[in-house]
């Protein structure tokens, strides 16, 4: 029987996931290996330079480059305030005297004699690794990262904005081809994570940020209600660092589109418990798939494995989603692989694949044209 790999996304409904939460210069990993975590609990954290300003005192003094250290109050190493005074001529006879003093709170990082420049590095911003999801630390590397292993249900999603955060799973429809309207988001939403079906409205997004929600998940998202409520374009590089206050995923693509019932059902199998996610999202080099994480106890879990090689083969029924027009969004599955190579329209020979879709229906398609549902 013919197959091959393909990329895809996974929705599992247990499975292992390790997450590695690595700090982005040296610091202190404040975890132990065998040691459980919950989601805000903080692994590791380090301290971020501050920022680094240039004073010409010289300048400023009117002196010699080489007359500064006599005219500096401050020496390497020593913390100043802003507003105190860094430097002070003599004068004439006591008067007339200049100073200059600190733009910033800091530490003298250099005195140059040589351009007459002081350098004042800005205060360090503290930086902590939280967990991200409930968990147990499997793997330390000291002074760099903890990796947390988080048995539980994993999905991923097509397109997202926002970075981490979690909360309660509740369910904002009661069908997979419902929209997630204003309407539909109460009070009772704040500080939870709230699944829709096929649709999220600009309006529903907006009030959601209103009322504390903290993400929402939903089938599509129509491209122009994004330009809406971002106020701007949204360009091909990577998403996540955007400070709306909530973290949006959507599970099928751009449009209206009927969130996958499989998807739906798992959601709202797991509604009521914490989940974690993360609308970080790469479409190029590097793939970055938003997510949905579910910590689940062992006796909810049942048997989880971690993600296999083998689950990137696309074989003859194969669950998949096809992601370009004219089918694009939708469900199906494989029936067919053909060995032969077939010319497109733009006379590129290619591999291709039979699928049968959910309402019967059956199409040749692109290999390139589908990715996996991986359960």
């Amino acid at each position: 029987m013919g197959y091959a790999y393909t990329p895809g996304l996974t929705v599992a409904a247990g499975t292992v996931v390790r997450k590695v939460r690595r700090l982005p210069l040296k610091g202190e990993v404040l975890v132990q290996v065998g040691q459980s975590v919950a989601a805000d609990d903080v692994v590791a954290q380090t301290n971020l330079p501050g920022e680094a300003k240039p004073i010409k005192v010289a300048g400023q003094l009117g002196i010699a480059v080489e007359d500064l250290p006599e005219v500096m109050l401050k020496r390497e190493g020593d913390v100043v305030a802003a507003g105190e005074v860094l430097a002070r001529t003599k004068g004439l006879f006591g008067l007339f005297r200049s100073e200059c003093r600190a733009p910033i709170d800091g530490t003298v990082e250099s005195i140059s004699t040589v351009t007459g420049v002081v350098m004042l590095r800005g205060r360090p911003t503290p930086l902590q690794k939280r967990a991200y999801a409930r968990g147990t630390i499997v793997a330390v590397e000291p002074g760099e990262s903890a990796t947390v292993e988080v048995r539980g249900t994993f999905i991923q999603g097509i397109f997202g904005i926002g970075g981490e955060t979690h909360g309660p799973l509740t369910m904002a429809v009661d069908r997979p081809d419902q929209v997630l309207d204003a309407d539909r988001l109460r009070p009772e939403h704040a500080g939870k994570v709230v699944v829709g079906g096929s649709l999220v409205t600009a309006a529903a997004v907006k009030r959601a940020i209103a009322l504390g929600v903290r993400g929402i998940v939903a089938g599509g998202l129509n491209d122009a209600d994004l330009r809406d409520f971002l106020g701007y374009e949204l360009g091909v590089a990577i998403t996540g660092e955007e400070t709306l206050g909530i973290t949006l995923i959507v599970t099928e693509g751009f449009g209206s589109i009927q969130m996958a019932r499989a998807t739906f059902d798992l959601l709202a199998s797991r509604a009521g418990r914490d989940a974690s996610i993360n609308g970080a999202t790469q479409i190029r080099a590097g793939v970055i798939r938003p997510e949905i994480l579910i910590p689940l106890e062992d006796a909810a879990l049942g048997t989880a494995t971690p993600a296999a090689e083998e689950d990137s083969i696309l074989r003859v029924g194969t669950p998949l989603r096809a992601i370009r027009d004219p089918y694009f969004g939708r469900l199906g599955r494989c029936v067919g692989l053909p060995v032969e190579l077939v010319r497109l329209p733009s006379e590129t020979m290619v591999r291709v694949l039979e699928v049968e879709f959910e309402d019967g229906t059956r199409a040749i398609l692109p290999r390139a044209n589908v990715e996996l549902i991986k359960r």
